[in-house]
C-alpha cells in the first residue's frame, strides 16, 4: 500500500487533533476534581469554623453565670442580715434569671424581648440593693422587640458595667436609658466614676464585644465623653446572622 503525500498529511491532522481532543478531555476531568477538592476543603474548613464558634460562643457565655452568681449570692448574705422580706423578694427575682438563663443556655441569640425581660428581673435585683438610687428606663417599640434579635444575655452586663464603674445616690442617682436609634440598640447612662479604681475583669464588655464580633461579624460601639458613656448595638433581623 503506498501513501501519498496527502493521504500523510491527512492522517497526522486526524491523529493529532485526537491528541489535542484526549488531551482538553483530560485537562477539563483534572479541573472538576480540582474545583470538587477545593470546593470540599471550603465545606470542610467552613465546618470547623462554626464548630470553633460554637465552642468560643459557650466558653464566653459560661463565663458570665458564675460571676452573676458570686455577686448575686454575697449580696443576698447581706440583706438576709437586714431584712429577710426583701431578701425573699430577691430570691423571687433572682430564680426568674437564672431559670431564664438555663433556658436560654444552649441558644446563640434571643429575641430583644427575651432580653428585656431578663433585663428586668436583673434590673429589679439592683433596686432592691441600690433604691432609687439606680433609675433605669427603657423606651423601646413593641415592632422591635417583637423582631430584632441580640446576642443572649447582651444586656444584663452592660447594667452590671455601669453599677460597678460608678458612684450613685438617692441625690446623684445613676441614670440609665436604653432606646432604639435607628438601627442600633444604645444604652447610656451618666458618668460619676469611683474615686477609687475599680478591679477589672475580663467579663463584661470585653466578652460582650467578642461574643457580638464572633456571631455577627459587627463590631459594638463605645462612647464616653465627660458626662456620658454610651454603647451601641447593632440589631439583628434574624436569629441565623452568624456571618
Amino acid at each position: 500500500m503506498k501513501w501519498n503525500f496527502f493521504d500523510i498529511g491527512s492522517f497526522l491532522a486526524f491523529f493529532g487533533s485526537g491528541i489535542v481532543v484526549n488531551t482538553l478531555i483530560t485537562l477539563l476531568h483534572n479541573s472538576v476534581l480540582l474545583y470538587e477538592h477545593k470546593m470540599n476543603s471550603e465545606l470542610e474548613l467552613s465546618r470547623l469554623r462554626a464548630v470553633n464558634a460554637e465552642a468560643m460562643n459557650l466558653a464566653l457565655k459560661q463565663q458570665i453565670h458564675p460571676h452573676f452568681l458570686f455577686n448575686a449570692l454575697n449580696t443576698l448574705k447581706a440583706l438576709y442580715h437586714k431584712d429577710t422580706q426583701v431578701a425573699d423578694d430577691y430570691i423571687v427575682h433572682m430564680a426568674n434569671f437564672l431559670r431564664a438563663s438555663i433556658y436560654h443556655h444552649s441558644t446563640h441569640v434571643s429575641k430583644l424581648k427575651a432580653e428585656i425581660d431578663l433585663l428586668y428581673d436583673y434590673l429589679e435585683m439592683q433596686r432592691i440593693r441600690f433604691g432609687a438610687a439606680l433609675d433605669c428606663s427603657v423606651d423601646l417599640p413593641a415592632e422591635t422587640l417583637e423582631s430584632c434579635y441580640l446576642p443572649s444575655f447582651s444586656l444584663q452586663p452592660l447594667l452590671e458595667n455601669a453599677i460597678k464603674h460608678n458612684n450613685f445616690t438617692m441625690e446623684a442617682p445613676l441614670k440609665v436609658t436604653i432606646r432604639q436609634q435607628d438601627g442600633w440598640l444604645k444604652i447610656s447612662n451618666n458618668i460619676q466614676k469611683k474615686n477609687i479604681k475599680v478591679a477589672s475583669t475580663s467579663y463584661g464588655l470585653a466578652n460582650l464585644a467578642e461574643r457580638y464580633k464572633l456571631w455577627s461579624g459587627d463590631d459594638i460601639i463605645i462612647k464616653e465623653d465627660a458626662d456620658i458613656f454610651s454603647v451601641s448595638i447593632k440589631l439583628l433581623n434574624n436569629e441565623y446572622r452568624n456571618h
